[in-house]
């Protein structure tokens, strides 16, 4: 049998400041790059760096040896940094003028 994988509903978006809440870089603070929605991942910066051996390849620019490269990591892992308290926050959502805003649930502030 094979599974369906599905659309999951990821709580920040590309551009985010969240920090790491679990695991080997458990308090490092950086800036969502990219999210993948399929499989419930983020990309954060300066996160989850791994290394890997790559072939010089000039056409590409890319130059050889061992270079250090980010993975992404479950969203499940991560927590929003909310921009006016500086605190990880967990978020909320309110309808303002049939817009869904998200909302900081320590201090009511508006994040977008």
């Amino acid at each position: 049998m094979t599974q369906k994988k599905e659309n999951l509903n990821i709580h920040v978006k590309k551009g985010d400041r969240v920090v790491v809440i679990s695991g080997k870089d458990k308090g490092k603070i950086g800036n969502v790059k990219d999210i993948n929605k399929k499989d419930g991942k983020v990309l954060v910066e300066g996160v989850n760096l791994v290394t890997k051996a790559q072939k010089a390849n000039p056409m590409l620019g890319i130059q050889g040896g061992l270079n250090k490269i980010e993975k992404p990591i479950s969203s499940s892992k991560v927590m929003l940094v909310c921009p006016q308290c500086e605190k990880a926050t967990r978020i909320s959502k309110i309808v303002k003028d049939d817009k869904k805003i998200r909302v900081c649930k320590k201090c009511n502030k508006e994040i977008d």
